[in-house]
Order: structure tokens, then sequence, then C-alpha cells
């Protein structure tokens, strides 16, 4: 009896494990999502001139949701969807806000945004609201990449508002492809903030003489 009870576990044991090697053939494999980034880091800037530099602290970014994550966000019409197997490499609100203070850091105006530490100490508080950032098709042409954001700059001491704006930039990809859309996303980005940190410098920068 132990002999038959002993070959029949090894039968079911074999079986079994061949029945779960036919399972892992019957799925195919999932293709892998490429990787994207923007914002890549500028060229080094000039240093400020000595005492002229004003600190200004970052609020926390306010992102769409459709489109603060890893997903690239299309509009066409009224229908939304997002690129299949291409993701940003980190989400997009955090890939954002590196761009961000990469032109600060690199621009030689005289805003300077404050790491954590140094927020007490900043006389002024920049606050951002992206509010699109996703790829356009208008009847099937090329798709154009749309950037669109708020900035809300304020005084700390009173609380007033030193300026309001609304910054936006559409850049058409040369092809219908993802590198493409990718470089569309970048130089729309791009041109965002360029304005965002001019308009800052000139808001904060102190009266000659």
């Amino acid at each position: 009896m132990t002999l038959i009870r002993r070959a029949t576990q090894a039968a079911l044991a074999a079986a079994t494990a061949l029945a779960l090697a036919g399972c892992v053939t019957v799925f195919p494999k999932t293709k892998p999502s490429q990787l994207y980034r923007f914002g890549d880091a500028p060229p080094p800037a000039e240093a400020s001139a000595a005492g002229l530099s004003v600190g200004v602290a970052r609020a926390p970014t306010s992102f769409a949701r459709a489109v603060s994550g890893d997903r690239i966000l299309t509009l066409t019409g009224a229908e939304a969807a997002y690129i299949g197997q291409a993701r940003w490499v980190s989400p997009a609100s955090v890939l954002f806000d590196e761009a961000v203070a990469r032109a600060f850091d690199a621009n030689p105006g005289a805003a300077r945004l404050v790491a954590r530490g140094g927020v007490a100490q900043a006389p002024y508080r920049l606050a951002l609201d992206v509010r699109d950032f996703q790829v356009v098709y208008d009847s099937g042409r090329t798709p154009t990449v749309v950037v669109r954001v708020r900035a809300v700059l304020t005084r700390v001491e009173d609380r007033t508002v030193a300026g309001d704006e609304l910054f936006a930039a559409e850049v058409k990809a040369r092809r219908n492809r993802v590198g493409d859309i990718v470089e569309a996303f970048d130089a729309a980005n791009g041109q965002t903030i360029g304005k965002i940190v001019a308009w800052t410098n000139a808001r904060v920068a102190p009266p000659a003489g």
C-alpha cells in the first residue's frame, strides 16, 4: 500500500508540475513600456550680482490629476486616452518641479528658490498650478503639445499678490511618433518655465539705484 501511495503521489506531483509549466506558456509576455523624460538640465548660468538675490519659497505645485502621473494624455475632440506602452520615467509633476528648480538655478536673475529650511526668511512665495499638460490631436493632423500654467507670486510679509498670470506654450510635434511628441513636450515645457522665471525675476528684483 505504501509503494502504491508513493507512486500515486509522485504521479500527481509530476502532472501538477506539467500543468503549471503549460500555464506559463499560455499567456503572452507583456511588452514593457518605453520610458521618457523632459526638462533636461539647462546650461550653466552666470552668477547673480552680489547682494541682489531675493529668496522665493515654492508652494507645492498643483497639477491636474489626469496628467500628474507617469502616463501621457492625448485629447482628440471630446475623447481622452493615454499613449500605450509609453510613460514618463517619473510622475510628470515630479519632472516638472525638477525642471523649475533647474531653470531658477541656471538663470542669472535675482530670484532664487530657497530650501525648506530657509522658507521663513523668503520675502516671496511662488505657487504654480499646471492646468494643461497634454497632446492635442486636431482632425487627425500632426499632434500639438499644450502646456498651460498659472503662476501666483505673493509677498509673504503682508500676503499681497505681487503677480498673477497665466503662461502657455503650444508646440507641434514633427511627426505623430512618441519620440517627436516627447521633444515637443520638452520644448513647450521649457518655453513655459522660461517665461515664469523671467516674470518672477521682474517682480522681485530690487529697485535700481
